[in-house]
């Protein structure tokens, strides 16, 4: 597949970079000699240098074939602008990187489509959604919901109380007769390996365990995972930034009490009027003694969203240490990024890896719909539409010669959630997700394509 890629800011790089992994053909185009420089010396890929917008700059990219145009430079306008133009140009698809959190929410009546835009990515609105996911899922680290929940991943690390540590995915899933859940791939505790589990695969202390659950299978975990549920509700955010504005509108919307504390007089005044709904404080949060005055150590759940990664880890630590249960920090660092579970803090997001999580799934064979990459784990989940010609359709998925670095996690049909086990049939018009180790990914993709 040819890509061209319109920015090579973070966002712009980072998924070049994952792209490049997958052996298409990337052109990445920027203003910036020396972002260009660092890209052709660390990546294999095509590097311009010039304006998106500019026509001839688009042509020697060679437009008119590419299959994609992703615009993700740092100026909404011009990733408008250049999708506009790349589509008339004829570029089948493009998705443009916007920041403006409206024009998602009101994409179907704009209409984009029409004037050339197939697909608007907004990270700050994919990270604001993911943190109110995890605050609804708030005794799992990482989650991913698929059609509106009718499928959920879910990811926790056993605890010595789990009641499944010691025994195997077999026997555990006997605890329950009616089965809401199954594991879909698994980290060992002070490794970088990642396991996609078996029926005699046993669970161990510490392992870092990725499910996904149906309906009620949330619940069934808890009582297995040995966590006790309560239900997360004074959150307070650090930083006024658009995910942070963003989060506690949502969060204000979802009933949540919200605390918001911004250090800017003028930000802060500007986000006590458009968030009637929050308390707005005008205050240093690296302050211990501001933290401790708003009472801290009363909150649910802790979330810094500034715009440095040191300070939003280092306030998630402070606020862990007043006995905060939920900390969420915002993270631009990938270094950091893989960290998160050594130094303490629940959950670590990164706006790179939701964009090019997003954006991922438009690169895939097959009708895969949705996609995202297992947090510091290397695996991905993608989910598939089966066609009536699929080598899949009918099939039973114990008849499946399926790749054994790849598991069957779930199936949507007519809007349900299931988890299909040995004698499951896959059906025409079945949404199936699919949990697997990159080097089985295009062997998947045969089995719907």
């Amino acid at each position: 597949m040819k890509i061209i890629i319109a920015g090579a800011g973070e966002v712009g790089f980072h998924l070049a970079k994952l792209l490049s992994y997958e052996s298409q053909e990337i052109t990445l185009i920027d203003t910036r000699k020396e972002s260009l420089t660092y890209a052709g010396e660390h990546l294999d890929i095509k590097t311009i240098k010039g304006d998106a917008t500019s026509i001839s700059i688009l042509r020697e990219a060679r437009i008119d074939q590419a299959e994609l145009f992703i615009a993700v430079t740092s100026s909404e306008t011009t990733n408008i602008t250049a999708c506009v133009l790349a589509k008339q140009l004829g570029a089948q698809r493009t998705i443009a990187r916007i920041s403006n959190t409206e024009f998602i929410e009101e994409k179907e009546t704009i209409g984009f489509s029409h004037f050339g835009i197939d697909e608007l990515i907004s990270p700050e609105s994919l990270a604001a959604s993911e943190i109110e996911l995890l605050l609804n899922q708030y005794g799992f680290n990482d989650t991913y919901e698929f059609e509106d929940g009718a499928l959920t991943m879910l990811g926790l690390r056993l605890s010595r109380t789990a009641t499944f540590v010691g025994k195997t995915v077999k026997e555990a899933a006997e605890l329950f007769s009616e089965l809401h859940f199954i594991p879909i791939a698994i980290q060992r505790y002070g490794t970088q390996y990642t396991i996609i589990p078996r029926g005699d695969t046993q669970f161990k202390e510490g392992d870092k365990v990725v499910f996904m659950t149906s309906k009620g299978g949330d619940a069934e975990l808890f009582d297995l995972s040995g966590k006790v549920k309560s239900e997360i509700k004074n959150v307070m955010i650090l930083g006024g930034s658009k995910i942070g504005f963003k989060t506690a509108r949502d969060l204000c919307q979802s009933k949540f009490n919200v605390k918001l504390v911004e250090s800017k007089k003028q930000i802060a005044e500007d986000l006590a009027d458009r968030l009637p709904n929050a308390l707005v404080i005008c205050g240093d949060g690296r302050n211990v003694e501001i933290l401790d005055e708003e009472n801290i150590a009363d909150m649910d759940a802790f979330i810094s969203v500034t715009g440095n990664s040191e300070t939003n880890i280092m306030s998630c630590l402070l606020a862990k240490s007043k006995g905060v249960r939920k900390t969420i920090a915002l993270v631009e660092n990938m270094d950091y990024y893989q960290l998160s579970q050594s130094i303490g803090i629940d959950t670590l997001i990164n706006k790179k890896l939701l964009a090019a999580n997003n954006i991922f799934r438009y690169i895939r064979k097959g009708e895969v719909v949705a996609m995202t990459k297992l947090t510091n784990m290397n695996a991905e989940l993608l989910e598939f539409v089966v066609k009536p010609n699929s080598k899949i359709t009918n099939k039973i998925v114990k008849e499946l010669s399926f790749p054994r670095s790849a598991i069957f996690g779930g199936v949507i049909r007519d809007g349900k959630g299931m988890i299909p086990l040995g004698s499951f049939r896959i059906e025409s018009g079945d949404r199936v997700v699919v949990c697997c180790l990159p080097r089985s990914i295009s062997e998947v993709e045969a089995f719907f394509s």
